[in-house]
């Protein structure tokens, strides 16, 4: 599998900024968890599974954020967003805005190959 990591930094006025730029070129999730959770365990699971099925030149990126290891990042990119912070969470950018975020039980395969099936063009 190819390395879609995206490493944001620790401020999140910066994090947001390299957010919105790189999300210009191709889709960037942020995919938010917690180590300790076993709900995030789902989730990232079902994250990492749909991240398998993609091919090699697909053109998605993915930033991933340890909500206790990275407290101030978790919380200050979503209040940015004006967006509840939750855990796990995925934001979802795309043509340099926040185009979809969702926590807990939508987080499954099904759903993000929906929201890659609706961002690349036929």
């Amino acid at each position: 599998m190819p390395d879609r990591t995206l490493t944001l930094p620790d401020d999140p006025a910066l994090a947001l900024a390299q957010l919105l730029e790189r999300s210009q070129e191709r889709p960037v999730i942020v995919f938010k968890k917690s180590p300790t959770c076993p709900i995030s365990h789902r989730a990232e699971w079902e994250f990492k599974g749909w991240l398998q099925t993609l091919a090699e030149d697909a053109p998605v990126a993915v930033a991933w954020i340890d909500v206790l290891a990275e407290r101030a990042l978790a919380r200050g990119l979503t209040a940015a967003l004006d967006v509840q912070h939750e855990s796990p969470q995925a934001l979802w950018f795309e043509g340099g805005a926040l185009r979809w975020h969702g926590s807990h039980g939508v987080l499954t395969q099904a759903q993000f190959v929906e929201l890659m099936r609706s961002s690349v063009p036929d």
